[in-house]
């Protein structure tokens, strides 16, 4: 596998914004497509849709559950896995419950997890668990996290969802996403064989480069497009041209 598909193997290409509309949702899986990432992470309506929109690539259909916010109940969450490995979806990225974490309610966090990795493990369908690393304040909590999910034998930890807004002193929203340090982290309290997925601020090639050094597999990305256009640039290749060329995806990662 050369050097461009091997970055491109790394991205899930995020179709998530609360505004995407159909439109946007196919452009996004043919842009997903040309590009041949490894899934799209898109919203659970259009499971079956993305499936007919990628026929004919290997790129997977992921999706989410209790997102953004991880507050559904555990059966809610259990009935949303089940309905998207139904639809086909091969890749589920669920949100943690972010007030049981804080509140060390550890049995409850070890108990909803271990019941979606029964219904994905089922399936055959890869589990992400979104831990929301903005949200916890202290390294104790993700490291929790990954001790448990190691224990379970979740596919993947990710640090965030891309809409995980802390407000500030001035009133305004931001996100710091996947830092170096939670990275860092997440890699040394994890099992060998649960990967790390970085979402929130993997914009360019040299981002993707870093966090693939720091041993990240996987990243939830909207800047695919400028990314692997600029690889094929530096490691050879032709950018993919047309119609997909700067293309920009709506909020989120």
């Amino acid at each position: 596998m050369d050097k461009v598909t091997q970055l491109a193997k790394m991205i899930d290409h995020s179709l998530l914004h609360p505004t995407m509309t159909d439109e946007d949702l196919l452009q996004g899986c043919l842009l997903a497509k040309s590009y041949n990432v490894a899934t799209v992470c898109i919203k659970p309506y259009a499971i079956k849709e993305a499936l007919q929109w990628l026929k004919g690539s290997d790129v997977m259909v992921c999706t989410v559950i209790g997102f953004p916010h991880g507050n559904s109940t555990t059966n809610v969450k259990v009935f949303e896995t089940e309905q998207a490995c139904k639809d086909g979806a091969h890749e589920i990225d669920m949100v943690v419950n972010i007030g049981k974490v804080l509140g060390e309610d550890w049995q409850y966090v070890e108990q909803e997890i271990a019941a979606i990795v029964a219904v994905t493990k089922a399936h055959h369908a890869a589990l992400k668990v979104i831990f929301e690393n903005d949200f916890l304040p202290e390294d104790k909590f993700k490291i929790k996290l990954c001790e448990i999910c190691s224990k379970l034998g979740v596919e993947f930890v990710k640090t965030s969802t891309g809409y995980g807004f802390i407000k500030g002193a001035d009133g305004k929203y931001s996100y710091e996403g996947a830092t170096e340090k939670d990275l860092i982290l997440m890699r040394k309290h994890s099992a060998p064989g649960v990967q790390i997925k970085a979402a929130g601020g993997v914009r360019t090639l040299d981002d993707l480069l870093k966090v693939k050094a720091l041993g990240v597999t996987r990243v939830g990305a909207t800047a695919t497009a400028a990314m692997l256009d600029e690889a094929k640039k530096r490691f050879g290749g032709e950018a993919v041209s047309g119609e997909f060329a700067n293309t920009k995806i709506k909020g989120g990662y």
